[in-house]
């Protein structure tokens, strides 16, 4: 019986470390699966956005520094490429952020593991003494057959089998504790590996980034040089805005008396356009393939003269020479035309909504003509010193909106 009772610490001891080695690897691969994969992924999605951003914000700036000039153009496009160079140094170190806490708890579970082969190899140890004490040198057909009755041969038959089972189970705990193990060490030194990519990664983007930024330097003190063109610009652009808002505004107010004449159908398509334009908001098509925000809605800084603002009735999408420019939705086409620092003008009306694209090279499409979401409506226009930006605004009725809140996040 005392040999029976023996065996209970080692199944009891088994049990315990079985139990220990599931908690830490549900920990390690549940815990990570539902919090720090998903991180993970976000952040390799951002770095992939940022780097689009940046190689087409150097496509634009090579176009405009052919040009052999210093340019506001160039300013934008080295400010929107030092951005997103930001942006990505922010998600590498997140990244590595990250990677820091999973190779932290892997080497926890790692050292738990190592501690529970060592447990478990000593009790494997003890388990052999015991069972050469208990049997004191005598085979097992002795041990039996000197059994003084029936029921205690019975019970040493049980006893040897479950000895037999739990020194075999103790053997294959640490044949997997012993893989187990080193797999978790294959990880921390693979997560190793990936943490020192990302560390060399930023140190190359950071010295990327400290070259623009003095490229940036450079450009500004060279601008402020131009202070009397750049304030004559400043005044162009201001007419210009003056002259699109008189035509826009004067299109609003002709429409208007146009609605008491619309029949009940029209009326209700042009609701329906209304209420699936409104839908739409956050999630619009941009009026070109590529480009970043060049100006934005409102009353802005200008980039280079102090105690100077601008006042953007829309936005200014700097994109590649000869892009596209596409109606982002639906609707009908009010106006084109031509206005002097504008160059060619298209309005679409959308229900109750209008976009404006202007800085136009080529117009294709006509008034009145029905348009669809994508269709090609002309070119964006490249000025003198290759800066190819379309202006996009947004009303409902005569309340200017900011686009931003309209196109789909890029």
């Amino acid at each position: 019986m005392d040999q029976l009772a023996s065996l209970s610490p080692f199944l009891a001891s088994m049990r315990r470390n079985s139990l220990l080695i599931v908690t830490c690897l549900f920990f390690v691969f549940v815990g990570y699966n539902a919090n720090g994969q998903k991180t993970k992924s976000q952040l390799e999605q951002e770095k992939k956005e940022n780097l689009k951003k940046i190689a087409e914000a150097e496509r634009i700036l090579n176009e405009t520094a052919d040009e052999k000039k210093v340019t506001l153009g160039q300013l934008r496009a080295l400010n929107q490429q030092i951005n997103a160079r930001e942006s990505l140094i922010r998600s590498i170190g997140s990244e590595i952020r990250i990677l820091d806490n999973e190779i932290s708890d892997l080497t926890i579970v790692v050292n738990s593991l190592q501690e529970d082969l060592k447990v478990l190899k000593e009790e494997y140890a003890e388990q052999i003494y015991s069972s050469y004490k208990a049997n004191r040198g005598n085979n097992r057909l002795m041990f039996l057959f000197s059994a003084r009755s029936f029921n205690q041969l019975v019970q040493r038959l049980k006893y040897l089998e479950q000895y037999s089972n739990a020194r075999r189970l103790q053997a294959e705990q640490i044949e997997v504790v012993a893989k187990e193990l080193n797999d978790q060490k294959g990880k921390v030194e693979a997560k190793r590996a990936e943490q020192q990519r990302l560390l060399n990664q930023q140190v190359r983007e950071s010295r990327k980034l400290a070259r623009s930024k003095k490229k940036q330097s450079e450009l500004v003190a060279q601008l402020t040089k131009k202070e009397r063109q750049l304030k004559k610009e400043v005044e162009a652009r201001k007419a210009a805005n003056a002259r699109l808002n008189t035509l826009i505004a004067k299109i609003i107010e002709d429409e208007a008396k146009k609605t008491s004449t619309v029949s009940t159908a029209e009326a209700a398509s042009a609701a329906e356009l209304t209420r699936l334009f409104e839908s739409k908001k956050n999630s619009l098509s941009w009026p070109v393939g590529s480009g970043f925000i060049s100006a934005k809605f409102g009353k802005q800084p200008h980039p280079v003269l102090k105690r100077i603002t601008v006042v953007n009735d829309g936005v200014g999408i700097q994109t590649e020479k000869d892009s596209q420019v596409k109606a982002v939705f639906d609707g009908e086409v009010t106006l084109i035309g031509t206005i002097p620092g504008k160059n060619n003008v298209v309005v679409i009306r959308h229900g109750s909504y209008l976009t404006v694209y202007a800085q136009l090279k080529n117009i294709n499409v006509k008034k009145g003509q029905k348009v669809r979401a994508n269709d090609i409506i002309g070119e964006v226009f490249t000025d003198r010193d290759g800066i190819s930006e379309l202006e996009f605004q947004v009303y409902k009725g005569t309340t200017k909106l900011n686009p931003e809140n309209w196109l789909a996040m890029k």
